[in-house]
């Protein structure tokens, strides 16, 4: 997992990183992992989280939407005598790979993975030449076709609500009459016209290009919509007692599941503006704190974990109250299949 600096920023967004689950004896204390419980990790990347559940004797069923990480898993899947089934699937149709009983579990990892970030034949990152791609799950709509096909007034607003990023009209406008004399095919072909674009100043912490890749990964693979339909399915899925635990590392996804857990927490909500809304029975009960961030020495030990929070919560017997996106109030983009091949 590739973590963030502060304000929502991925600070290995360039480069590689070892990895290190992060948070994990929280998230195991929030999951409470146990023999005869079957707990789905819907991110499985390097088996981190897995193995940890695995080894506390919990059987555990391993989504990735990325093959590579699947293949890579096989050696696991046969150290653990078939305690471990991988799928290659988003984590957004997790509940069809549930047991007919239903999930003791689900723990998500949100992001891109340490693995995906070192090869520079996927195009993560700015700093190694590689093409200008960004799928995780390597087919689909790339990165390239979003810079190379996007209308302008697209881009700024893919960079500037998925980056964050300010000079996001300054940026589009220079990608717009660049790619008009040769499109965009590498990493280093855009990275190296943001930075003649908005060049980096000695305060700067991070590299100019950043915001942009950022806004770019999260665009091409409908990080923040795969996310809101997995918190959903996860509700699904789990049976009543089954515990739901996420790890997030910008702002951006936090919100999105902070939203999640107060929606379904069954209390009233409105404002001295609008009218009281009913309450509902509650569909999760919060475990612990509302939310754990890593602790100074992990942070200190382990840089990605600075930017850490995890957020839990236990299912109730309720039923869910459907999938209404509305709550999370995610910002309308460009549709991706238009800008496909």
């Amino acid at each position: 997992m590739v973590t963030d600096q502060g304000g929502g920023i991925p600070e290995a967004e360039g480069g590689p990183v070892r990895h290190i689950p992060v948070l994990l004896p929280e998230v195991l204390a929030a999951l409470e992992p146990a023999p005869g419980k079957v707990i789905l990790d819907g991110t499985f990347g390097a088996g981190g989280y897995s193995s940890a559940i695995l080894s506390a004797g919990a059987d555990v069923i391993g989504l990735d939407r990325d093959p590579t990480a699947i293949a890579a898993g096989q050696s696991l899947v046969t150290e653990w005598g078939g305690r471990l089934k991988l799928i290659q699937s988003q984590f957004s149709e997790l509940a069809a790979h549930a047991p007919e009983g239903g999930l003791d579990g689900v723990v998500l990892d949100i992001g891109v993975s340490s693995m995906q970030i070192d090869e520079a034949e996927r195009g993560f990152s700015f700093q190694k030449k590689g093409p200008l791609d960004m799928r995780m799950s390597s087919s689909g709509v790339s990165a390239a076709d979003v810079v190379n096909r996007a209308k302008v007034s697209d881009l700024i607003r893919i960079f500037g609500f998925l980056g964050e990023e300010k000079q996001a009209g300054r940026i589009a406008r220079a990608i717009e009459k660049r790619r008009a004399e040769q499109p965009f095919e590498t990493t280093r072909d855009l990275a190296g016209l943001i930075e003649v674009v908005t060049p980096r100043k000695a305060k700067d912490k991070i590299h100019p290009a950043t915001r942009v890749f950022q806004a770019l990964r999260i665009f091409v693979n409908d990080e923040l919509g795969e996310l809101a339909q997995a918190l959903f399915a996860a509700e699904k899925a789990l049976k009543p007692g089954g515990r739901l635990v996420v790890v997030t590392f910008h702002s951006l996804e936090d919100r999105i599941v902070k939203a999640f857990f107060q929606d379904r927490s069954g209390k009233a909500s409105g404002s001295r503006h609008l009218p009281m809304v009913s309450a509902r029975a509650a569909t999760f009960t919060p475990v612990g704190k509302p939310m754990v961030a890593a602790s100074e020495e992990e942070a200190s030990l382990n840089p990605r974990a600075r930017s850490a929070k995890l957020r839990a919560g236990i299912r109730t017997q309720a039923a869910s109250p459907g999938n209404d996106l509305s709550i999370f109030n995610l910002p309308e983009l460009a549709s991706l299949a238009r800008l496909g091949g």
